[in-house]
Formats: C-alpha cells, structure tokens, sequence
C-alpha cells in the first residue's frame, strides 16, 4: 500500500511537470493512474481528474499571466466554445450513454470499458503528436488564412472530449494555438493552461455533487502536482523540452496499450481471490 501510494504520487508530480513544460501530456494520465494505482472506477477518476488538472492549470495558468505567456483573444476565442462542450458533454451525452452497451457471450462492453478504451485512443493520438515536434515552417501562412471558426470548432471538440474523458487536451489544444491562432510555442503553453483550467472548472462543477469524493486524497495528489507545473513553468525557460516530450510521448503510447490490455483481457478468477 506505501508503495502504491508512493508511485501515485511520484505520478502526480510527473503530471504537474509535464503540464508546465509542455502544456500537455500529464493530464492525459492522471485517470490511468487514479484507476490502477489508487482502484478507483474509470468513471470516478475522470471527476478526480478534472480537480487535480483543474487546480494545477488554474497555478500554471497565472504563473504564464505574470510572465507575459498568455493570449487573451485567443484563450477568448477557443476558451468559450470549449466551455459549451464541456457542458453539452457532462449534461446531456455523458448521461445519455447507457451502463451496459452490448453483451456478446462472455464479453460484456459496458460504459467504464468504453470510457477506457477512448481514453486509450486518446493518449495514442496524444504520444503521437508528442513524437512528432511541431512543424513551424507554415504556421504563419497558416494563422494568416485560418478563419476564426477553425479554432472556436476545435475548442469545441476539446470541450467535448473533456467533459466526456475528464482530461485536460492539452495535447490537442497546444497544437491549435500554434497553427490556427499563430501563437508562438511557449504562448501557446501558457494560453492553453488557461483554457484547461477553465474546460476542468466548468466540468468537475457539474459532475461532483453525484459522487463521493476522497477530498483528503484530492488535496494530496493536487499539492504535488502543483510543486511539479510550477517546476515545470519554471524549468521550462531554462532547457529544451523537445527531448523530454519525446520520452513522455513514447511513455504514453506503452500506458496507452496497457490500458486496452487491462480493459479487454480478463483477469484469471484465480488471481480475483
């Protein structure tokens, strides 16, 4: 149990670094480690993670406010949008999705394995993004040309994702900055805590009150990943981030297979005694 919760929490303040010197990645694991390490259900561990990604962005966030790395018109612009999404997702389609989808002999496909197997798909595309660096040769031309409803659409798809997975999309919202908006990398990072947070407040806000809480837990696993995103910002100035976005990005794709071997094979009776 010590070390369960030890490795939980040396995860929380991965999570906090990551968030802080690459905008992204980390909160894409706090529901894995919620759910394997700490044995919450998947569904309970989205909520949990809206609070920890929600508080740590929330310090990150005002952190990139004093240091200049934040674009108002830009949160604005994709930041509302998102917000709708996050509550069309957690009022209306989180709640539409039936417990139980479809049986099929002994495999029974239930709402926790979809909410699983997504989220998988997710930290595949996110590992993705991260092993590929960010092209700027276009980005100009890109920003230039780009009509302002790309970006306020992709806010919404992010919101939509965070409200139905309770993570961050960093990794989706980084990219749209940098493209769509013409924002340069670090700007990028810092306006995209911004809209994080405020995607994680609106959600977690309208999901909490239908489930019981382990808030000393919440507050525990937060205050690490806290000391970890304002590392993180901190650090950030100093070293090249290109190479630990790639080890992070190669890290998520190996949790992102293991999630799907979690959810879909079977544990033997023999090791549920």
């Amino acid at each position: 149990m010590v070390m369960q919760d030890v490795g939980a929490f040396a995860a929380a303040l991965a999570i906090g670094l990551s968030l802080g010197l690459i905008g992204a990645g980390g909160s894409i694991l706090t529901i894995p480690v919620f759910v394997y390490l700490l044995k919450i259900d998947p569904l309970s561990s989205g909520v949990y993670s809206m609070f920890v990604v929600g508080i740590s962005s929330f310090v990150g966030g005002v952190q990139s406010i004093i240091n200049g790395l934040v674009d108002l018109k830009a949160s604005i612009l994709f930041g509302i949008p998102s917000i709708a999404g996050v509550l069309i997702a957690t009022k209306f389609l989180s709640p539409a999705i039936p417990p139980e989808i479809f049986c099929i002999g002994s495999f029974n496909l239930s709402k926790q394995k979809v909410f699983m197997l997504c989220l998988a798909a997710l930290m595949f595309v996110a590992a993705v993004r991260m092993l590929n660096p960010l092209d700027t040769g276009d980005q100009k031309s890109i920003a230039k040309n780009a009509p302002l409803v790309i970006l306020s659409s992709q806010g919404f798809l992010v919101g939509i994702i965070t409200g139905l997975l309770g993570i961050g999309g960093g990794f989706l919202i980084v990219p749209a900055l940098f493209f769509w908006a013409g924002l340069p990398v670090k700007k990028s990072i810092g306006t995209a805590l911004i809209i994080i947070c405020s995607n994680c407040i609106f959600s977690f806000c309208s999901s909490y009150a239908s489930m019981q809480l382990d808030w000393p837990l919440l507050m525990k696993f937060s205050s690490i990943a806290i000391v970890g995103i304002l590392v993180g910002t901190r650090v950030s100035f100093k070293i090249q981030s290109g190479y630990l976005k790639k080890a992070f990005g190669w890290f998520i794709l190996c949790v992102s297979f293991y999630v799907v071997h979690k959810t879909l094979v079977p544990v033997p009776p023999h090791l549920l005694s």
